[in-house]
This record gives structure tokens, sequence and C-alpha cells, in this order.
């Protein structure tokens, strides 16, 4: 194992899983468990319990589970690794490095250490001779001295090895400075990826600085280019300027496009302001921005491709649970020119007049259509009633229905009847589903990962009791007989008992928040497995286990070697041969 069982029971046990997953999500006791909103998913209703006495989390609505570890894992992005050292850390534990993982983490902290002294280099080309257009290109865009220092702004030089010669004198090599994503390679050869660009730093929220983001100073393409994908940077899963962001007390969060309208926003007195990575918005973005506020507001260029983002954006962030206000900017292309026309005040004035989700979706519906065409006006109100149709509360539909009606020119009281029938369709589509869901009760147990087959349900059931069994009462370990993890139809249980066993051999704790090589997805499982199967662990719950397991697998021996008999007759036939 990478790690040593005996320190990850140590590890475990001095790490409480309510108290670390307690630093994320506001929990309330229920009976013997915690009950709170699930930070890895949208919702408004708790379904994210947390099992002290198992060691173990897990959450009803999107069944991501496991150990504390694997939430840390889940939470911060790390790998299993690094979160066995985040929480050695916390404890004060020493970590026992395994060759594989410490040398993984060397090179993160190695390509951590070169951007960080690339955007050194970068700053300090700034103010030397060679950085005197971006400099000058700073300053004309308003940037003060005190905001280029806060972010670390800096300046890549017209040149194609100046990087490259002074982080090689720093002693980093070609393949590091090509993993860090700092460089091109052409016939063999490295060079400079950024050249002639104003520099932003990407820093993560942990603080890590992992990448970068070049502005050209003219009308050149690409405007931005960014950092490629590296071992420590995933544009998906960081926004700019989060690091900062997240500690504003504004009580939200803004999102723009670009490096330059957030800086903007900051230098003005707004704080909150975070950029997406050169890629449209992602469902790992959202999530990431739950962890930091409840309601986000949407601040996209005023062209048309800027807009669509808006409305791209809209049910994205609206899934994870937050609160969506959308606000427009007039008289100026993006944020940051508004800024600079009108200031702060005018700012805040739009800033508290924004509308939210509804008011701009029915709007841009409105723009779609000439309500002074009698069908078209019919299409509008038809179109209007679906979208206020997903409205959870009565008193929200006859307000937007009401505003709908006025724009359409007929009576609230016909537009509440359309919304109604768009709601008792939408309501009966959702009885449908959810009906096909409660026929199908074998489909449901069937793993959401289809990387994890079950295609055997009877034995797969049967092993999955065993486990759960195992882990609530190791003694039980003494009573599996011969049973092999060649045994089990499902190489997953199969894997979760050999390591089981083997714990148990060496007289250490059976959890689910020890077990290793698992992915995020095999330990959410195994999670929902353990939830699955809450009845007591019983000695002849195991036998019957074991019956069960060892006559399904005697059963598809019988049935592979009937198989290659047949194989062998058919093959014996087409060559002329009699069996």
């Amino acid at each position: 194992m990478p790690f040593p069982p005996a320190f990850l029971d140590e590890l475990v046990a001095r790490n409480p899983i309510e108290e670390v997953v307690g630093q994320y999500v506001n929990l309330r006791r229920s009976g013997s468990n915690l009950f709170g909103l699930c930070p890895f998913h949208g919702e408004k209703t708790a379904s994210f319990s947390v099992s002290p006495d198992k060691g173990m989390f897990y959450c009803f609505g999107c069944h991501k589970g496991g150990g504390v570890i694997h939430f840390l894992m889940e939470i911060e992005n790390l790998s299993y690794a690094d979160a066995v050292r985040a929480l050695a850390q916390r404890v004060g534990m020493t970590v026992p490095e395994d060759d594989r993982y410490q040398s993984r983490y060397r090179q993160q902290e190695r390509l951590w250490a070169l951007t960080k002294e690339a955007a050194r280099y970068y700053h300090a080309q700034l103010y030397a001779p060679a950085g005197a257009a971006g400099l000058a290109y700073a300053q004309k865009r308003g940037m003060t001295k005190s905001t280029l220092t806060k972010f670390g702004v800096g300046f890549a030089p017209d040149a194609w090895s100046g990087l490259v010669d002074a982080m090689r004198a720093k002693g980093y090599t070609d393949q590091e400075l090509t993993a860090a994503g700092l460089v091109s390679e052409k016939n063999g050869r490295i060079y400079d990826r950024f050249r002639n660009r104003l520099m932003f730093p990407i820093i993560d929220v942990r603080g890590n600085l992992i990448g970068f983001g070049g502005r050209v100073m003219d009308d050149s393409t690409p405007k931005y280019l960014n950092s490629p994908e590296t071992l420590i940077f995933n544009k998906r899963k960081n926004l700019f300027a989060l690091n900062l962001a997240k500690k504003s007390k504004l009580g939200y969060l803004i999102l723009v496009e670009g490096y330059m309208d957030a800086v903007s926003l900051h230098q003005y007195g707004f704080d909150c302001a975070v950029a997406s990575l050169g890629t449209a918005l992602t469902e790992d973005h959202a999530t990431l921005l739950t962890r930091y506020t409840e309601e986000v507001v949407l601040l996209y260029d005023a062209d048309e491709a800027g807009q669509d983002a808006t409305r791209r954006a809209i049910p994205i962030l609206e899934r994870a649970g937050l609160r969506v206000k959308v606000l427009k900017v007039k008289d100026a292309k993006d944020p940051d020119e508004f800024l600079k026309k009108f200031g702060a005040d005018r700012f805040q004035v739009l800033l508290e007049g924004a509308s939210n989700r509804v008011e701009y979706q029915l709007s841009a519906i409105g723009k779609k259509y000439d309500l002074k065409e009698d069908d078209q006006r019919v299409r509008f109100v038809q179109e209007a009633a679906d979208l206020i149709s997903t409205l959870g509360s009565a008193v929200q539909r006859e307000i937007y229905g009401g505003r709908a009606a006025e724009a359409a020119g007929i009576t609230a009281d016909a537009m509440k009847l359309e919304v109604d029938k768009a709601y008792r369709r939408r309501r009966a589509r959702e009885k449908k589903r959810q009906e096909r869901i409660d026929l199908a009760p074998a489909q449901a147990l069937r793993p959401k990962d289809r990387n994890i087959r079950y295609d055997n349900m009877k034995s797969a059931m049967a092993e999955e009791t065993l486990i759960a069994c195992l882990m609530k009462d190791p003694a039980l370990a003494e009573k599996t007989g011969g049973l092999t993890e060649a045994d089990f139809s499902v190489p997953l249980l199969g894997r979760v008992f050999r390591q089981l066993m083997d714990r148990h051999k060496e007289g250490l704790e059976l959890s689910i928040a020890v077990l290793e090589g698992l992915s995020p997805e095999e330990t959410s499982h195994l999670a929902g497995v353990l939830q699955r199967h809450q009845g007591p662990a019983q000695e002849q719950a195991v036998a019957d286990c074991l019956a069960v397991i060892q006559d399904q697998r005697r059963a598809a021996g019988a049935a592979t070697e009937e198989d290659l008999l047949a194989l062998r007759d058919r093959m014996k036939q087409r060559k002329g041969v009699k069996p």
C-alpha cells in the first residue's frame, strides 16, 4: 500500500469526519447522523449526511460519498496523496512518504515554484526597458501601481527565449518548462509560449500559482492566450481572482468574461469579481462558486456573444443552487469601459437595479417576437408560460404571469390559464419519469457509474451485503471461509473484500475511510452500498451471502464450460468432423 495502514488508521482517527466536513458545510444533527446542504451540487433541502460512527459521508441527491480523505479530495480537488498530506498537516502528523506519491507531489511543488518564479520574471519585466510598451498599455487602461502589484500583473517581452533563459539560470529543466505550459516546441527546440503580452497570473483558492493568461495590446488574435492544461492547471475547475474574491464581504460574487473586467472591478472597490479562464462556464465552476456565495451576478459583455453566454450560464448556476441576477451595462461594451466612463457610484446604482434571471429571460423572449402580430403574440405567451411554469412558488408565477400578460396585451386570467396548463404538463412529465424509476427497482440498484458493472444482480446484491456486514462487524471476517476476490462477480467489490481481509489479518480497522486505490466514483458507489444496507450484521446473513456468491460462481463456471464445449462442437462441424 502507498501509505502504511497503521498511519492511515491514526490519520482518520485524529480527523473526525464531522469536524472536517463541518469546516465546509453547516451541519445539523438528526439522530446519530448530521445533515446539511450538499457542497457538490445545488439543492434547497438537505440531503447530505455525515455518519460519525461509520466515518463516512453520503449525498442522497448526487450520490457522492466516502470517508474523510475522499471528502477532502472532492471538496479541494486534491489527489489522494495530497489529501492525506493536508489532513496530516491539520493535526501535526508526519507523513511517511511513498516513492510514487512523493515523486508526483514533488513534481507539483516544482511546477508551483516554477510558475511563481515565472510570475516574478514577468512582473520585473513590466518595469524594465523591455516592458515599456506593456507598462504604458496597463497605465492607459487605468491600472494603478497598487493594482498591478496586487494582481502580480507582468509583461512577456517580445523575445523567443527570455523566460527560457531566465528559468534555466535558476535551475529549471526544459522538461519542467514544458510541463508547466510556459513554452512551445518546434523542431525539437523550445521557445517562450507568451511573447509581447500583458501577463495575468492565475492563482487557485489555496494560493498556488498555477498558470497565466496573456493579453495582447492591440487587435491581434487570440486576444487572450492561456496556459494549456497541465498537472497543476485545469481551466474548467478554477476561476480568475477567486483567491481574492472569496474574502469579499459584499455577500455575492460578480462573474465577468475577461481578466481586465475583473481587475477593473476590484480596483473600483467591487472586490467580489471573478472571471472564467478562457472557457465557457462549466458545472465545475458553478460548484466552486457555491462554496463561497449563494448569489451570483452575471455581467457579461453587451454584444450578442456575451448575451448568448449569459443565457447558457443561467441554468448551470441555478442547477448548482445559486440565486442568479443579470446585469446589463448600457452605453459601454463591457464593465471595464463602463467604470472608466461613469465611475463606481453609477455602477453601484446599476448593480442595485440588476434584474433577476426570470425578468432577464422574459425580456429575451419578448425580443424574439413582434407583439403587434397576433400569431407571434400567441407564440410569445406559450414560451413565456413554459418559462413561468418552472417557478416553484405560486406567488412568483402570478407576478411574472401578470408581467407577461401586460407585455402581450392579454388579461392576467388568460395568462394564468396558460401558465397553469404548462405547469400541469411539466408536473405530468415529472410524474411519469418518477414512475418509470419506481417501476424499475433493479435498474435503480445498478451503479450510477457505467464503469462499474453488475452483470449478475443476484450475486452483486449478496456481495454488497457481505461487504456491509464486514464493515459493521469485523469479527465476521472469520466466517468467510475460503472466499477470495476471484469469487466476486463485481471486480470493485472483490478488490474491496481483499483489502478488508488483508486489514483484518493485520488487526486493523475495517472502514470506508481507509480504503485505498479507489476512484472517486468507486468510493461514492461503495458509500451508497453501505447506506443501503443498514440492517444488523449477523453471522447467518454472512452465511447466506457466501452461499449465493458461491452458487452463482459455480453456475457461471458451468455455463462457461458448456459454452466452450458447444463452440468446440460447432468448430468441428464446420471442418466436417463429427463430435
